[in-house]
């Protein structure tokens, strides 16, 4: 473990506590102590840009949003940007207009709702996010759009993912919802672009996460370690695991890294 040279962070549910809405102090030090080291710091999120706003004053050298479609340095230098087709976003449009889904539209930059449902109020108040200005979905054709946080049923997946959207992937870490992105885009695909462009290893990296979507990042990377908060299926996923993130989980792990 003294040979490693990169973290990558989940931010809901491993950094951030969704009681709290906070990063425990403990954490914020050993990362700083951690970053001090000469270790590589990067935040791995489904949560796109405009949506990061939780992170305070914590110390990061590059940042994975989207699910890892959108890779880029602390100072804004783009290594990996992968942005939903227009011809999937078209399709989208037309598909609503007779079966109306509540949804968030982002860009790299820009964040927009077509409507909200109380379920998208209930999970934007769990995550702490201010919930977007509202424009027609119609907006998105002239926008590069990065993500859609759509708000449909596990059982409506397969035929909208199949008929709408058939260039994109859903992630889901949330029952009421699923992050919708290009495909060929994930937390795995992210660290791979980052630790090549900063020449590290992925035996070399450590890696957090709670969530479904975390899995084939922690998985691929030499140390990758669930939270004890996860949901069975994620720590039955994966080998290593640590402490809840109310219970400092991260920062018992990157104190042996001292």
């Amino acid at each position: 473990m003294l040979g490693v040279k990169a973290v990558f962070l989940d931010i809901d549910g491993t950094l951030v506590s969704f009681k709290t809405h906070k990063i425990p102090q403990m954490t914020l030090e050993l990362i700083h102590e951690v970053r001090k080291k000469g270790v590589k710091v990067f935040v791995a999120t489904g949560r796109p840009l405009p949506f990061v706003d939780n992170l305070g004053d914590m110390e990061y050298d590059g940042i994975m949003t989207v699910n890892g479609a959108r890779c880029q340095t602390r100072d804004g230098e783009i290594i990996r940007s992968n942005p939903i087709s227009h011809e999937d976003t078209e399709r989208l449009v037309e598909y609503q207009k007779s079966v109306p889904i509540s949804m968030a539209f982002t860009s790299a930059h820009e964040a927009y709702m077509n409507f909200a449902t109380d379920e998208f109020r209930d999970v934007f108040q769990l995550l702490n996010i201010k919930i977007p200005k509202q424009l027609s979905l119609e907006h998105c054709l002239d926008m590069e759009i990065m993500q859609l946080v759509m708000f449909f049923q596990l059982e409506q997946e397969e035929k909208i993912m199949y008929e709408v959207l058939p260039h994109c992937s859903a992630h889901r870490w949330h029952p009421a919802f699923a992050d919708v992105i290009s495909r060929g885009n994930s937390k795995r695909d992210g660290v791979e672009a980052m630790c090549k462009y900063y020449g590290i290893s992925p035996l070399d990296a450590m890696a957090f996460g709670d969530g479904g979507n975390d899995v084939g990042m922690l998985n691929y990377v030499g140390y990758g370690y669930a939270m004890g908060n996860s949901k069975p299926e994620v720590l039955a996923a994966v080998a290593k695991k640590t402490d809840t993130v109310d219970n400092n989980g991260v920062g018992k792990v990157l104190r042996l890294l001292l």
